[in-house]
């Protein structure tokens, strides 16, 4: 018999629905996952968005104050995708209130914070989620599979760039996210995270990290309007002054000696949203962009007639890709990834086993944020400190 979950998801931007709808793809796409998934209540400030929880995403309710949503009992589990501001204060609320929860990275606007929401959970015994979705792209996991197995040999470095086009209009809104007390960093939290996530999932913890930066866009028009997500802004000819950085650099190392470099821009103006590793071995190399998800180049051997990379079709026999598709060449999407780690969290709660990308997860990336932010700020080496917890991309 199936075990009925009630969710309740707070704050309903384009990350907000986005969970909304990962939850309800999970009857169709996970039926063995033993739950029923129901979207008990949302919580959102504006009415509109309150009102279209109920009449359009499948809602049963709306509160206005994510207090009264972590108060209702038919809510067993939450969604957290308020601005990075909120994450903090919303979090250690869930966690007084016993409820597991799903969180967007970064889990706030400083590593102390984040380690205030991961050692609360921790201790708290609760299971949790962050999203780190490109972690759950079959390539992704194909890639890993690869590498634990050994078929590229000893990993030597690492390349990973999330370079990005959301920033790149002058005329683009001074948004929450170019606050430092808001958005805490700027492009070093909102993509290099993943990228950090996705270099330690791939290769090994990163140690310690030197770093670059800069801000190519000093000042933006105030915003008259809210929008969703990087869209619907409204602003006017007020300017006012970005307080974080537009790019950054890095170069890390690694637990057992390999090396990556890193980058990020969100102002980058051609990629759209290039978002790219390669992890090198003695034996072999992997590559993956986001902007062709589906695909995974290999080069595994260094004695092959014809060297070079083969570019390899995702396909039933990759992690979860048959979940969603029937073959090769039929392609899965962004909003797929999400479903995926809505089933693990969902999953997790069911089992008491951290399967998704935990608190403790989102806590290690934000501690390589800050060392990244230190160093571009004095030039020097900083070492990354070890979390505590269970983190899952060491398992």
């Amino acid at each position: 018999m199936s075990k009925r979950i009630g969710v309740g998801v707070i704050s309903l931007g384009w990350m907000g629905r986005l969970h909304a709808r990962s939850y309800r793809a999970l009857a169709e796409r996970y039926q063995g996952l033993g739950a029923e998934v129901r979207l008990v209540a949302a919580c959102d400030p504006v009415a509109a968005a309150r009102d279209e929880a109920v009449a359009a995403l499948g809602f049963e309710r709306a509160h206005a104050d994510y207090r009264e949503l972590l108060a209702d009992p038919e809510v067993d589990v939450v969604s957290i995708c308020s601005p990075n501001f909120l994450h903090h204060e919303i979090a250690l609320a869930a966690v007084a209130a016993g409820k597991p929860f799903w969180i967007e990275k970064p889990m706030g606007v400083s590593a102390a914070q984040s380690r205030q929401i991961a050692e609360a959970a921790e201790a708290a015994g609760l299971i949790t989620a962050v999203g780190f979705n490109y972690r759950h792209t079959p390539a992704i996991e194909r890639a890993r599979q690869l590498i634990r197995d050994g078929r590229i040999g000893r990993v030597t470095n690492v390349r990973c760039w999330l370079i990005a086009d959301y920033g790149s209009s002058p005329e683009g809104p001074l948004t929450w996210r170019h606050s430092r007390d808001k958005g805490g960093s700027g492009v070093i939290g909102d993509l290099l995270s993943h990228g950090a996530d996705l270099v330690q999932y791939l290769a090994g913890r990163i140690e310690s990290v030197t770093a670059t930066s800069a801000q190519f866009i000093p000042e933006r028009p105030i915003p008259t309007k809210a929008g969703i997500g990087h869209s619907g802004w409204e602003v006017s000819d007020e300017l006012g002054p970005v307080e974080n950085e537009d790019w950054v650099a890095v170069l890390a190392r690694l637990e057992g000696g390999a090396v990556a470099t890193m980058e990020a821009s969100r102002v980058a103006v051609g990629p759209r949203a290039e978002y790219v590793v390669e992890v090198y071995g003695t034996d072999g190399s992997l590559r993956w962009n986001f902007e062709h998800l589906n695909d995974l180049f290999v080069c595994a051997g260094r004695d092959q007639e014809f060297q070079g990379y083969t570019r390899v079709m995702a396909g039933p026999d990759f992690p979860a890709f048959s979940i969603f598709q029937p073959g090769a060449g039929t392609s899965m999407g962004f909003d797929d990834m999400k479903t995926v780690e809505a089933a693990q969290f969902i999953e997790s709660v069911l089992t008491g086993e951290q399967l998704a990308p935990s608190v403790a997860d989102g806590w290690a990336a934000a501690e390589i944020d800050e060392a990244a932010v230190a160093s571009a700020a004095d030039g020097r080496w900083h070492d990354v400190p070890e979390v505590t917890g269970r983190t899952t991309w060491g398992s």
